[in-house]
């Protein structure tokens, strides 16, 4: 394995309660600095020589709420800069429909929600420099409304059954996953206090009780999500 140099990773989170949780320990036990901008109360943006690394997190708004939230178009220009000056980006949820909205991909509302546990497929890759460590099946938490369709370029990294589009990748530095690839326990309890009013019937979505019922699961993305970091840390 090559060195691994130490770097300056930035988050932007959306809502008190969506947090990097397990990316930001991966980066605190790789000796990697994180720091972060919490856009919902006003902090300030950074410029793309503060960070080596711009993660976006996930939220309940979407592309399409552009003009009630303040901080939203900064926030995409930044984004943008970010692929454009070779930033490696990463995006969750919110984040990637951000990342493909800035890349002028289209985002929209899906067929159905999709809210709890549910697998995903990940696809054969055979372009250098592409990520190919996303197992054939994983079961990660899920927390959308909407989806994208992939950016022009970019390679479909997984797929799932309620939603095509559950990863990709852009260039040889830029992700973006629909799912919480970083959830713990203690996110999805916090999640979970402030939107299970979200959770309604329908066939992709779980009852509360069974997603905070989560211990095991987050355990087992726990090494997907530290393979996924430290290949784009390389």
């Amino acid at each position: 394995q090559q060195d691994i140099q130490a770097m300056r990773i930035h988050y932007l989170q959306h809502m008190p309660f969506e947090k990097p949780a397990a990316i930001a320990e991966w980066a605190t036990n790789q000796g990697h600095e994180i720091t972060g901008s919490h856009v919902y109360r006003g902090d300030p943006l950074p410029s793309t020589d503060e960070f080596d690394w711009l993660v976006v997190m996930g939220g309940p708004m979407g592309v399409s709420d552009i003009d009630e939230y303040p901080w939203m178009r900064p926030e995409l220009e930044l984004i943008g800069a970010s692929v454009e000056r070779g930033r490696r980006v990463l995006g969750v949820c919110l984040g990637a429909q951000f990342i493909a909205h800035a890349l002028g991909a289209r985002v929209y509302p899906a067929p159905e929600k999709e809210i709890g546990w549910f697998p995903v497929e990940g696809l054969p890759v055979t372009q250098p420099g592409v990520y190919a460590g996303l197992p054939d099946r994983l079961t990660p938490l899920h927390w959308h409304g909407d989806t994208f369709e992939l950016p022009e370029g970019a390679v479909h990294l997984a797929r799932g059954p309620a939603c095509t589009n559950q990863a990709f990748q852009y260039g040889q530095r830029v992700i973006g996953l629909q799912f919480h690839i970083e959830a713990t326990p203690e996110s999805v309890a916090e999640m979970t206090d402030h939107c299970a009013d979200d959770i309604e019937e329908g066939r992709w979505q779980m009852p509360e009780p069974a997603i905070r019922d989560c211990t095991e699961r987050c355990a087992a993305m726990r090494p997907v999500l530290e393979d996924l970091l430290d290949f784009m840390a390389r």
